[in-house]
């Protein structure tokens, strides 16, 4: 065997043991990258029910309808009405605050980090609009 076909097969070796020590490292940032996003996205649309909870509960002083529009404005996150709650007394005097809040939890996509997300949504208007 000539010295050039040897020192090839040295660095194709060399090459593997590296790509087998970086791989893992790789692996484990894409994964945490997904879940980042899983979870971040989550965290916006709850965001955004709590908001469309809030306005309405404001202009409507009622806790069904405001859940049943804020779980509309997130629609890709099931939300039942069980997920929101209001500040005490609602929208009983205009030019007070109503606060709805949304609490969600759901599973992870990889579990590689733990096995549920738990996000919460928090919003506040002015009643009467």
């Amino acid at each position: 065997m000539t010295r050039s076909k040897h020192k090839k097969r040295r660095e194709r070796g060399a090459v593997a043991v590296e790509f087998a020590l970086v791989a893992p490292i790789l692996l484990l940032i894409v994964v945490a990258i997904v879940e980042f996003s899983h979870a971040y996205n989550l965290q916006i649309s709850v965001t955004q029910a709590a908001r469309e909870a809030a306005r309405n509960m404001a202009i409507h002083n009622s806790a069904s309808q405001a859940s049943a529009a804020g779980a509309a404005g997130a629609p890709g996150v099931p939300l039942s009405s069980g997920n929101f709650s209001y500040s005490a007394g609602g929208c009983n005097t205009a030019g007070s605050t109503v606060t709805a809040t949304v609490a969600y939890n759901t599973a992870s996509l990889t579990g590689f980090f733990g096995s549920t997300v738990s996000v919460t949504g928090k919003a506040a208007m002015q009643c009467g609009g």
